[in-house]
């Protein structure tokens, strides 16, 4: 593409976005002001989450969690109970990796250089970008999936986005048409424009856009076409067999392995591969557990990013508190103990 042309392009949608921004902004909890650790954590629970499932978690956090040198001295298990149902678990631990860093070499006081928020524990261009921007008044562009769509449909531009470089390259065009003293406002206006109005598929909201008349996609009818989306791999499958172990008023739980998918977090029970009766009962025997009653319960399946659990359980009445686990009440699981959505699927099936 011609960048001189684009960013001719581009130079015309700053006026118009801002104006409609000012007048058609959500009200958002994140936005009430611009403390780098609030956008912070906001930007990094929003990757891969609705606006509307982040609110009440965000509260949440910052009521508990108000300050950088709070989340970096929070214990795990509270990090990850306030987490909790939000998924992609490596965010949290990320977020107190960075935020101990943030202590121990900048003193508690957020980095303000573009390259130093970049290099913090979970952050990519995008958040630094968005950070530098919202906080600090930085040309700082922060291209996420709702900036690729508005951008490839004003400018028709048929690249494959999931591509760094072609990131890369949206990036270094906005960066050359940011506002002076309005930088925060105008990466948020890119950001809205593309999560309300410049939606996903096939019906994109053209006649609120402030955009419609400098945008080519709209013009010649193509809305549908961009951005280029290239086709998914699919996930993996794999199999499981949960146990819901009771013992009187106790429920066995164990702490996964720090690394990997899940690490660290607490789950049920479970065995690769899908078990019947009989290498249920034998597995059972293994982690020196005495079965009384056994039952069968409705698989589940849960969908992570690249991988497909598919879930056969059993609920087992027990004759002893196996030392292979940790029991807790279900008062203590509910409030104490951090249980990833694919074991919470299997929580009302719970007898106590």
């Amino acid at each position: 593409m011609l960048e001189s042309k684009s960013i001719t392009q581009l130079c015309k949608i700053v006026k118009p976005l801002l104006s409609w921004y000012r007048k058609n902004a959500r009200r958002l909890p994140w936005r009430e002001n611009t403390d780098p650790y609030r956008v912070w954590v906001s930007e990094i629970m929003l990757q891969q989450t609705r606006v509307a499932a982040v609110i009440p978690y965000f509260l949440r956090f910052m009521e508990q969690l108000p300050s950088v040198e709070a989340l970096a001295n929070a214990p795990w298990d509270q990090l990850t109970k306030l987490w909790e149902g939000l998924g992609y678990y490596s965010r949290a631990k990320n977020l107190q990796k960075a935020a101990r860093v943030i202590c121990e070499k900048y003193g508690g006081i957020f980095p303000d250089r573009y390259e130093e928020i970049l290099s913090l524990a979970g952050v990519g261009p995008y958040t630094a970008g968005a950070v530098a921007s919202i906080s600090f008044e930085q040309p700082t562009p922060a291209v996420d999936g709702n900036v690729l769509r508005v951008i490839s449909r004003l400018l028709e531009w048929d690249a494959d986005f999931s591509r760094g470089a072609e990131k890369k390259q949206v990036a270094h065009l906005l960066a050359e048409i940011y506002p002076e003293g309005q930088c925060g406002a105008f990466t948020q206006a890119l950001m809205e424009l593309g999560a309300v109005v410049c939606t996903p598929g096939t019906a994109p909201r053209c006649t609120a856009c402030p955009l419609q008349e400098h945008c080519c996609a709209c013009a010649h009818k193509t809305q549908a076409s961009f951005p280029v989306i290239p086709p998914k791999k699919p996930r993996k499958r794999e199999d499981k067999t949960i146990f819901l172990l009771h013992c009187g008023d106790r429920i066995a739980v164990r702490q996964r392995d720090a690394a990997g998918l899940l690490g660290g977090l607490w789950e049920f029970p479970n065995a690769e591969g899908h078990l019947d009766a009989d290498a249920a009962e034998a597995w059972l025997w293994g982690h020196e557990t005495k079965a009384g009653k056994i039952t069968k319960i409705a698989p589940k399946k849960h969908i992570f990013t690249h991988i497909e659990w598919h879930m056969d359980c059993y609920l087992v009445l027990c004759e002893n508190t196996s030392p292979a686990f940790t029991w807790v009440t279900k008062g203590e699981l509910e409030e104490k103990i951090s249980l990833p959505t694919a074991f919470q699927k299997f929580s009302g099936e719970l007898a106590l």
